[in-house]
């Protein structure tokens, strides 16, 4: 796969990120964001440069300002929720952590 086809399919994916994180589908998100990687990997393995043309090179550019928004707008789902998360299971644990404290002193 040439490295303009990975962009494109990169680019495609980010949209479908989007998606996904607008409605709260977290699930196919985590397996997007692992094609997405798929990806990368793929473009990190790649031994020679590949020389591409004016319009090509114009392309990629704007393939990666898409992807790199695409990103930024799957944060702004992204991020509030991780931080209920956060709060959800740092509640957790420090009711645990209390309850082993005080529970052997209130008779439990």
């Amino acid at each position: 796969m040439n490295p303009l086809s990975l962009y494109e399919s990169m680019n495609a994916l980010s949209a479908q990120m989007v998606e996904a994180a607008t409605a709260c589908d977290w699930d196919r998100l985590t397996l997007l964001e692992k094609d997405c990687a798929g990806l990368v990997g793929m473009l990190d393995a790649r031994d020679e440069p590949t020389l591409l043309t004016d319009a090509e090179r114009t392309r990629k550019a704007d393939l990666i300002r898409r992807i790199l928004a695409d990103d930024a707008e799957v944060r702004r789902h992204a991020e509030p929720w991780m931080a209920q998360v956060k709060l959800f299971l740092g509640g957790g644990a420090r009711e645990r952590t209390v309850r082993r404290a005080y529970g052997a002193h209130s008779g439990q």
